[in-house]
């Protein structure tokens, strides 16, 4: 009953930030600047239009198998990321005129003509978003970027040092990407031969049975100790215990509240994953337990941990060496990172707390809005070094 009435205050909220940003949108676009007829029915019209595409898209996307199921979402997909490069943009330029008008106005000018005023502001606007959404499309459908990271940890052992793990996360295989990203992907990964790959979760938006054919380039995958998964949200929204079965044939290896050893070398350390947190909202078999995971092992041995949203690291510091994660997009599309800062402190990059290291990827893929401004996909090749204390 509690998570019923949770999921109904957030569909609501959700409701009334549409409503109220589309609303926005026409008045600053349509209303102010005196927009003639046929023009302004035919902009209203269309923004309706797209702002139940919104509503729509996930409903077609379950009850509709790809590709007809993309025919919306690529129109509904581009118009919420326009929608939010408008919204940023008209919010930001209400600031300025603001501020602007007020110091005229202490000043004696003359105030300028409201509506040769509102006609300025919406050209720039428009044109603005247009050329920063057209930046975006392309920042999130160009193959993502390899990006070399260096991780110095206290106490791994010399004979480790130089493993490298190869971290692909928030992948969302659904109803933008498809099999040919995955098959793209999976080339890249296996020309960096890697000791080990991450998958640390959202491999999919959708069921197995939409988009289940779209993952069979993962089976492909090829590192010298294996390939290991954790479940995301968006894998839990999915289905979970479905999808676990399919990534196991293809091959990977789930870590679901667990842990293996692996030897490298004359080395060893243990390999943990947790199920995302996220999961016990959606199903009683879900959910993260942090000490499950880190049961019955050599304390001595050091310990990466693979956990998709990285608010485990509050619970995980000092309790492991690393901590790998993805989950935020690094914000996908700047400025939103600031909004993500506010509920999930680790946005992307490296942090330490308590001994411990995080690591955010700023994702592989993307979700929502096919563009990435400020935050461009990565695959993530670590390469773990032995610390002074080693």
């Amino acid at each position: 009953m509690r998570r019923v009435a949770a999921v109904a205050v957030f569909l609501t909220l959700l409701s009334g930030v549409v409503v109220g940003g589309h609303l926005y949108i026409l008045q600053r676009l349509v209303d102010e600047p005196g927009l003639p007829e046929p023009w302004r029915g035919w902009a209203a019209a269309a923004v309706t239009l797209l702002a139940a595409s919104l509503v729509l898209q996930p409903i077609s996307e379950r009850l509709l198998r790809p590709p007809i199921s993309r025919l919306l979402a690529w129109p509904a997909a581009l118009w919420m990321g326009f929608a939010f490069l408008l919204l940023i943009l008209l919010a930001a330029t209400d600031l300025i005129l603001g501020l602007g008008g007020a110091a005229a106005w202490a000043a004696g000018a003359e105030a300028p003509d409201p509506v040769a005023a509102a006609r300025t502001r919406a050209g720039a606007v428009l044109l603005v978003a247009l050329l920063a959404g057209a930046a975006g499309v392309r920042g999130a459908l160009r193959p993502p970027r390899v990006r070399r990271v260096e991780i110095l940890l206290a106490r791994w052992p010399r004979a480790l040092d130089g493993l490298r793990i190869v971290q692909i996360s928030d992948i969302h295989i659904g109803p933008l990407l498809d099999g040919a990203f995955a098959r793209t992907l999976t080339e890249q990964v296996n020309a960096l031969q890697p000791d080990l790959v991450a998958v640390t979760g959202d491999l999919v938006d959708g069921s197995v049975r939409s988009v289940g054919d779209q993952v069979e380039p993962f089976a492909d995958l090829r590192a010298r100790h294996g390939v290991f998964f954790v479940t995301g949200n968006h894998d839990h929204y999915s289905g979970a215990r479905s999808w676990v079965g399919r990534v196991q044939e293809l091959g990977m290896r789930p870590l679901r509240n667990e842990h293996v050893a692996i030897e490298h070398g004359d080395g060893v350390f243990d390999l943990a994953g947790v199920d995302d947190h996220h999961g016990s909202w959606v199903s009683p078999d879900g959910g993260e337990d942090l000490d499950a995971a880190l049961s019955e092992r050599d304390p001595a041995r050091p310990c990466v941990l693979l956990a998709h949203d990285p608010s485990t690291f509050k619970r995980a510091a000092g309790r492991v060496d690393l901590q790998l994660s993805g989950h935020t997009h690094g914000g996908q599309i700047w400025p939103f990172k600031y909004l993500v800062k506010l509920a999930v402190p680790f946005v992307a990059g490296l942090y330490e707390r308590d001994g411990s290291r995080l690591y955010v990827s700023c994702g592989t893929g993307f979700w929502g809005p096919p563009m990435r401004i400020g935050a461009p996909a990565e695959i993530t090749e670590i390469t773990l070094r032995a610390g002074a204390e080693a």
